[in-house]
């Protein structure tokens, strides 16, 4: 089985494969529109990206590609997986901590790290994945440039452990989800599903949703807006925990809350309790 990430072997995204497919071929992809664009295409069986993180929230260029859209083949979310993060500093052999004056890695890390890199006093530079800023230092031989990186990614690339735990809070934990080509089905055990709706433009609509599905017995994990395709209009991502099985999504959704349109289904799976 072809599994696609978003990265280079080493990178958080390229572990996440590893612990949900370990015997898999992994097959990374440069940017995340070249990763769906390989599930949509059939180039890979599955596809693992990070969907949120517990420090800066949302991944939005998944979150936004998560609809899926354009006459292109259907995919859902089948599983989510959790990954803790816990960022090291890696430089080239023979390098100093005290030494280091650029620190390169992918926005979303750096933001995890941002008061610790700003506190060590050098400058982040962003790249597009955590393993090629690696790759990128072990290349260029600086010892005052350093990437902040999964710690398993210094013996792939020949670089040192110069400083371990780098991160702004202590619970950074990455949520990754599985996608599937196919449109989205109800397991018996899922009791997880992420949706997406919009609402009629009227005063309290969104609230009128939200009670509504509460009341139904739906538990939201997550809720974010994303501007939708007409300008200033929005639409809403969901995440709630329901009970299991079709029967337990239905009594959630059948029918949609009455202030409540366009309502999807991005895909059902088994929560992961972290």
């Amino acid at each position: 089985m072809r599994i696609g990430y978003q990265g280079e072997p080493g990178s958080y995204s390229h572990r996440a494969v590893g612990e949900l497919f370990p015997e898999c071929d992994a097959v990374g992809m440069v940017g995340f529109a070249a990763a769906f664009t390989a599930l949509e295409d059939g180039d890979v069986d599955r596809l693992v990206v990070p969907v949120e993180n517990s420090t800066t929230g949302s991944v939005l260029p998944v979150l936004d590609r998560l609809p899926g859209g354009g006459g292109r083949q259907p995919f859902a979310i089948v599983a989510e997986h959790l990954v803790e993060v816990r960022h090291a500093i890696l430089g080239v052999p023979g390098a100093t901590l005290a030494g280091v004056r650029e620190v390169r890695s992918h926005p979303e890390a750096l933001s995890q790290a941002e008061r610790h890199l700003l506190d060590l006093g050098v400058e982040p530079v962003a790249r597009r994945d955590t393993a090629g800023a690696v790759r990128e230092v072990g290349e260029l031989a600086d010892p005052s440039i350093a990437a902040l990186a999964p710690p398993g990614a210094a013996e792939i690339y020949g670089l040192e452990i110069l400083q371990r735990n780098v991160m702004d809070r202590a619970h950074n934990t990455t949520r990754f989800v599985v996608l599937a080509p196919g449109a989205p089905q109800v397991d018996p055990d899922d009791d997880k599903t992420t949706m997406l709706f919009t609402t009629s433009h009227t005063p309290g609509a969104l609230a009128l949703v939200l009670a509504e599905l509460g009341l139904r017995g739906a538990n939201l994990t997550r809720i974010e807006s994303r501007p939708a395709n007409e300008a200033w209009s929005y639409r809403f991502f969901v995440d709630l925990v329901h009970a299991p099985g079709p029967d337990g999504l239905a009594a959630i959704i059948d029918p949609p809350p009455a202030t409540c349109a366009d309502l999807r289904v991005l895909g059902s799976y088994v929560r992961v309790v972290e």
